[in-house]
């Protein structure tokens, strides 16, 4: 049997999913170098921290479900976060099977050093378009937020 035709080869540089995980991998990496240089600790533990002071008392399944990083990544990235004592386990008095996280003081603070850092590199990115232009950004990445959310596995 002949095989088929390459003609229709995808164009990676033309692809939707990639375009958007090398613009985030671009955006990250420039953020993550500062944030592990200024402040030693790294993406996915930045992740983590905010999602903490948003939601404290948030088990690592929510965690993981919020920020879409895999257990194993957040699974390390606590250990260390609650080593440098910056995130607190406690058993949950309601389901003593289950952990909840939160931010302990000193993880506030490391957080309030990191967070106006993190809105200045947001400043910067957002500094090349109009306000009309940052609108319909996001209203475009809430559209496709939604279309993923259909598309997961039950």
């Amino acid at each position: 049997m002949a095989r088929k035709s390459l003609h229709n080869i995808l164009k990676l540089e033309n692809f939707l999913p990639y375009r958007l995980s090398l613009l985030s991998n671009l955006m990250s990496g420039a953020i993550a170098r500062t944030y592990e240089d200024k402040f030693g600790i790294s993406m996915p533990e930045w992740r983590i921290m905010m999602i903490l002071a948003e939601y404290p008392d948030s088990a690592a399944e929510a965690v993981c479900q919020r920020t879409r990083i895999e257990k194993s990544v957040v699974s390390r990235a606590l250990s260390r976060l609650t080593k440098r004592r910056l995130v607190d386990r406690k058993t949950d008095p309601a389901d003593r099977r289950r952990s909840v996280l939160r931010l302990t003081e000193t993880g506030m603070s490391v957080y309030a050093d990191v967070l106006p850092v993190a809105i200045d590199y947001e400043q910067q990115f957002l500094a090349a378009l109009s306000d009309e232009e940052i609108t319909r950004l996001n209203q475009l990445i809430e559209k496709l937020m939604a279309v993923s959310h259909g598309m997961e596995k039950p």
